[in-house]
């Protein structure tokens, strides 16, 4: 039967609900920072289950998708562990930083942690030991970052069937597959044994109501997949892509200038269409940014404003049956 859930300084018994505000760090003034964490603990078997979000400090959808989980849904029937971790990065969080701030240092890249390591390395192993080491799998929430946006999509190493099952069990349209970078989250727990995927969602510094409602509806899914809930179903979102992220690219502008965008995240696009414009400030010249192959565009440029080198779309490959259920 589901046992206690432990963490530093604390226990979660079964049938029971505790938020808390565990310690990660301290300030200059040596004052703690604390990471607000709430774990339900069902009174029914089930598995130990996390969901993160703001491990970029500025980057909020997620956030609520966390808290509602946490805090609004009925727990009776839940069977198992939910961990909900609604701001990993605090520091980064008060201050609207995507980055920790004072170092600059990216908190998505220190796990699995070091107790004895750098202050993000230190942070991350606390996070890790208390909060994810005991899971079974887990959801780590994003947004694109700051003057960028995301379709709904999750990342994913889809060469492990675990991580895989929950990907799919999530329910997006998009899948990208990749292991992810040396210091993920995601990478690390899971080749630490807990699969775990990262949804991408929308833009920093914003709740989306829409992209919030589909990304609860997906956990709502991975819920009834690993019988977490069983009043749920797994929802099947109409057509699906697994995209290698080898068959991904950024198209960058070659000018500096203010950018006309042509099509919204989501949009397919053809090869050689033109997907968005970047002229002068008198309008006299512009030039076309086109499209080296068919895709969806899985992130679009929100800030208008570009150096030569910029980014301007995340161009996802899709092949001919996923156009046509796009255009159906």
């Amino acid at each position: 039967m589901t046992e206690p859930f432990t963490f530093e300084g604390g226990t979660v018994e079964r049938g029971e609900t505790r938020h808390v505000r565990f310690p990660t760090s301290e300030s200059y003034l040596g004052d703690p920072v604390r990471m607000p964490v709430t774990v339900i603990n069902g009174a029914d078997d089930g598995p130990t289950v996390f969901l993160a979000a703001a491990l970029h400090g500025d980057e909020l959808n997620g956030i609520e998708v966390v808290r509602e989980v946490a805090n609004q849904w009925n727990h009776a029937g839940i069977r198992g562990t939910l961990v909900c971790l609604p701001v990993l990065n605090v520091p980064g969080f008060v201050a609207q930083e995507r980055y920790l701030p004072g170092y600059d240092r990216d908190l998505n890249r220190a796990f699995p942690g070091d107790p004895e390591g750098t202050n993000d390395r230190r942070i991350a192993y606390r996070i890790y030991e208390n909060f994810v080491a005991p899971c079974d799998f887990g959801i780590d929430f994003h947004t694109s970052t700051r003057g960028r946006t995301n379709v709904l999509h999750a990342r994913a190493d889809m060469d492990d069937p675990d991580v895989a099952r929950l990907a799919n069990a999530f329910g997006t349209n998009l899948v990208i597959s990749s292991s992810g970078s040396s210091g993920m989250l995601r990478r690390e727990a899971t080749e630490d044994g807990i699969p775990t995927v990262t949804v991408e969602m929308g833009e920093a510094h914003r709740f989306e109501r829409g992209l919030i409602d589909a990304a609860l509806d997906g956990v709502r899914s991975v819920f009834a997949e690993f019988g977490v809930d069983r009043q749920e179903l797994v929802r099947w979102p109409g057509w699906r892509t697994v995209v290698d992220q080898a068959d991904t690219t950024w198209v960058r502008s070659d000018e500096g200038g203010i950018v006309d965008m042509h099509h919204e995240r989501g949009a397919l696009v053809r090869e050689e269409e033109v997907v968005c414009t970047v002229g002068d400030p008198f309008e006299r010249e512009s030039v076309e940014v086109t499209a080296p192959f068919t895709g969806v565009l899985a992130g679009v440029l929100e800030n208008p404003v570009v150096y030569p080198g910029n980014p301007l779309c995340h161009l996802v490959a899709v092949d001919e049956q996923v156009q046509r259920c796009i255009e159906s």
